[in-house]
This record gives structure tokens, C-alpha cells and sequence, in this order.
């Protein structure tokens, strides 16, 4: 199967990556904002901005590298706004209530009093005592205030709106709904897999390839396989498969319904080469299962069941990851992935739909390991401070996530420079 670039399947990839990171990211913001925390901007994407709006105390980013995203906290990293003691500043204020504090241009600030500052607290006091003229003066900070430095307004972030204003546990789910809430998007898509694929209730044959067993033992399109050498098939394909396989060149009895009538058959599976230089034993049958509508308990287990073996099929993928059992060629990037995408898109939408699901619970999952600049890191870090009883000194904690980003863009960089490779190669 190759990948389409049709402007529909190029769209729904979009649509994908696009669903994946925000819904992601979604949950940070909104558990966030339940804990009372000033979230500075909600970005989708790193690098170059592309396009923004503000809207309330948020800035909603739009950014040029889609590899992700990220919700900006207050409190997280270093704010970047700093006003020392000695430093010449213009407020707005009302009844003695500090609005508004300029930077720079402070003679160009009309409607605002200009003074050195003796002392300031944006944090905990909300207090500013000024030297305007000789005279002293004192204000209050409003929480919301805001400065403005070159041009752009930053609101400034009292302790109580600050990420490490805020309990353990708030800030622990905070970090966890990311993860949480591409679980369950990737539960909601398995089931909606299940209910769209249905129940399988038996085997057809959906086409004969000419010049093969199949065809010469009189096999059509349509026949419903009942059993082979008397093991019975049901809706279980990896039956036959097993069977054929360990049949090279000896008989094999099939039995196949036919109009409502069982025909029984005889073929002998051969042993042939295809076109990738593959050993395959085969009869030469395309099979498709027959299914019927799930009922809602039906597609609830089902689908949760699929969720629980893909989950496993994934860790299974990282054990090897972390013993060394893989080569470069054996991960993707965000290349391939779109790749994956627009193939299984070009598939149908059931295909598409499990695809889907698949992408959020890796999501899900990746995220949680304890990898600097990941979730799960941030909760190790979170975990350790609620056992101390005090937090990791921030800047360490900022030099290890930065480093742990760091190798994830090196990472990045080195999958996605091989699948261009791969792409070239064919």
C-alpha cells in the first residue's frame, strides 16, 4: 500500500496531527485554569509563529514545526519581566491601584506618574513604594496588572497564580491530563473502531488470484469457509494462515458453504516468492470476514479490549527500544507517520479510525515516560518534592529538561533526515 497525496488524505493527516496535539495539550490548559493557574500562552507547534490572538489572560499560538505543542504556566520557567530597586519606571493606577507599569519610554507615557522605585512585590505583597519627586508614594498592585516592555504587555503572575503556587496535586494532575486525555480520545476512537468493523461471524473468500491452488480446486469469490482438514475456522483467519503455512505441498481438505450448501474440496498449498523476495506458502485466496452490527456491550468490550492489546503491543515496542534490539530504520518520524496516515486514510475510514487511535494512546503512553522535557518526567520531579516536602531547586530542574529536549530534537532530527533518506530510496 503507498500513501495518496490526494488533497483529501493530505487534509485528513492534517486533521490528525492537529486533533492529537490540541486535545493533548487541552488538558494541561483546562486543569490548568481549574487550579487557578495563569496560563501565558497555549501554543500548537514549535519554531516561527505562524498566527496568534489573545483572548482573556491567554495568547493561542499557531507555530510553524508541527511536532507538538505546549501550554505555557506561569511559575514554570523564570518569568521574564524583572524590575529592581533603583530602576525608573511610569504607572497607571486607579485610587492608589497599579494598572499598568511602563519600562522604557517612560517620557512618552502620558497619564502616568513617573518616580524611581524604593521597593517592589509582584509576587506575594503586591506593594510598590515609589520616589516621585523627592516625595515617596505607596500603591497597591492590582493581580492582573500588567507591564509593558517594547512594545508587548505581560500580566504579571501574584504567587497564588503561579504553577508553584499551587498543591502538589493540583499541579501533578495539571501535567498527567495531557496524557489522560489522549487515553480517552484513543478509548473513544477503539470503540467506534469496534462498533464500525462490527462482529465478525465467519471467513469469505473475497478473491481467487488465477494460476493458484485455489482457482484449480474450483474455489470462488463468496464461499464462506466452514473448516480445513476438519478444524473448524469461524470468524478466526489466523487459523487458516496456520494451517496453510504448515501444509507445504500436502492436501488439504476445505469445506466451504456455497449458496447454503457445504462444498467440500481439495488443494495443496504451494511454496512461492513474492515480489519483496518473500518465502510465502500460499493457496492463492484473499479472505474477508463477514460481519454483523455490535451491540452496545459488544462494542464497549471490543473496543476496550483492542485498547488493552494495543497498549501491550506498545511497551512490548519500547522493551526493545530500551534493550537495543532495533536499528534506525525501525523508527519513524514524523515523516513516515504521515506517511502511515495518508496510506491508511487512502484505506477507509475504519482504517483511518484505528490509525487514530493508535497515534493518541502512543501519544498517551510516550509522554509518561520518565524522560526529561516529558510528562512523566515533570511527575517524577512533582513525586520527589511531595516526598521531600520541598522542591528540586528550579534551575536544576530547567537544565534537565532542557537537556532532555534537546536529545529528543537530536533524535527528531536524525529519524526524520532517514526517512527522507528512505523516501529517495524507495
Amino acid at each position: 500500500m503507498t500513501a495518496q497525496l490526494t488533497p483529501q488524505n493530505i487534509a485528513l493527516t492534517v486533521l490528525l496531527f492537529f486533533v492529537l496535539v490540541t486535545i493533548h495539550e487541552w488538558g494541561h490548559y483546562y486543569f490548568a485554569k481549574r487550579a487557578g493557574i495563569l496560563v501565558r500562552e497555549f501554543a500548537i507547534g514549535f519554531g516561527p509563529k505562524v498566527f496568534a490572538f489573545r483572548r482573556g489572560e491567554t495568547k493561542y499560538t499557531l507555530r510553524l514545526l508541527p511536532f507538538g505543542g505546549y501550554v505555557r504556566m506561569a511559575g514554570e520557567d523564570p518569568e521574564t519581566v524583572h524590575i529592581q530597586t533603583g530602576q525608573t519606571i511610569a504607572v497607571e493606577s486607579k485610587d492608589d491601584v497599579v494598572t499598568k507599569i511602563y519600562l522604557d519610554r517612560i517620557d512618552e507615557r502620558m497619564n502616568a506618574v513617573r518616580g524611581e522605585v524604593k521597593s517592589i512585590d509582584m509576587e506575594r505583597l503586591l506593594r510598590l513604594r515609589l520616589d516621585v519627586d523627592g516625595d515617596e508614594e505607596s500603591y497597591k498592585i492590582h493581580p492582573k496588572a500588567v507591564t509593558v516592555a517594547r512594545g508587548q504587555e505581560t500580566q504579571i503572575a501574584p504567587w497564588d497564580r503561579q504553577f508553584g503556587g499551587k498543591p502538589v496535586s493540583k499541579r501533578a494532575l495539571a501535567i498527567f491530563a495531557g496524557p489522560m486525555m489522549n487515553v480517552i480520545l484513543a478509548a473513544a476512537l477503539f470503540v467506534a473502531f469496534a462498533f464500525m468493523n462490527g462482529i465478525p461471524t465467519g471467513v469469505a473468500v473475497n478473491k481467487v488470484n488465477p494460476g493458484e491452488p485455489a482457482e484449480a480446486a474450483g474455489i470462488r469469490a463468496g464461499d464462506v469457509i466452514q473448516s480445513i482438514d476438519g478444524v473448524a475456522i469461524g470468524a478466526d483467519t489466523s487459523k487458516i494462515r496456520q494451517l496453510v503455512t504448515a501444509s507445504a505441498d500436502r492436501p488439504l481438505e476445505w469445506v466451504v458453504l456455497r449458496g447454503g450448501k457445504p462444498v467440500a474440496v481439495q488443494m495443496t498449498p504451494i511454496e512461492a516468492v513474492d515480489e519483496a523476495g518473500n518465502t510465502q506458502i500460499r493457496v492463492g485466496v484473499e479472505m474477508t470476514p463477514i460481519t454483523r452490527p455490535a451491540t452496545l456491550q459488544e462494542g464497549l468490550t471490543n473496543g476496550l479490549t483492542t485498547m488493552w492489546s494495543a497498549t501491550k503491543t506498545i511497551f512490548e515496542g519500547f522493551k526493545m527500544l530500551i534493550l537495543g534490539q532495533f536499528t534506525l530504520d525501525d523508527l519513524g518520524g514524523p515523516i513516515r507517520m504521515a506517511e502511515m496516515t495518508m496510506q491508511l486514510a487512502n484505506a477507509g475510514m475504519l482504517y483511518y479510525t484505528w490509525w487514530a487511535a493508535m497515534l493518541s494512546l502512543y501519544l498517551a503512553i510516550f509522554n509518561l515516560l520518565p524522560v526529561p522535557a516529558l510528562d512523566g518526567s515533570r511527575l517524577i520531579f512533582l513525586g520527589l518534592e511531595a516526598i521531600r516536602g520541598r522542591p528540586v531547586d528550579p534551575n536544576r530542574e530547567s537544565l534537565v529538561h532542557f537537556i532532555g529536549f534537546a536529545m529528543l530534537m537530536l533524535l527528531m532530527v536524525a529519524v526524520t533526515y532517514n526517512d527522507i533518506l528512505r523516501l529517495f530510496r524507495g
